[in-house]
């Protein structure tokens, strides 16, 4: 089975911090920012980026769209 890299850009000026990428990452990748963003959100930030796989379950689920997914077959 092929595996993949994954990695995630966030537009961290239009996320809204609900979490809903982070609750739905299969390996723990991404957290909440401590920092805010200009609209006082605290952002979603890949935390752990040697584990994405480039699943893509996070931009599929993000109401806002700010996350974009590139993976890479290893």
């Amino acid at each position: 089975m092929a595996s993949f890299k994954g990695a995630i850009v966030v537009n961290t000026e239009r996320c809204k911090g609900c979490g809903v990428c982070a609750a739905n990452c299969p390996v723990g990748v991404i957290s909440l920012a401590k920092e805010v963003n200009g609209k006082g959100y605290n952002y979603a930030y890949m935390a752990e980026p040697d584990k994405c796989i480039g699943c893509a379950s996070c931009g599929m689920v993000c109401p806002d769209g700010v996350i974009t997914v590139y993976k890479v077959k290893l």
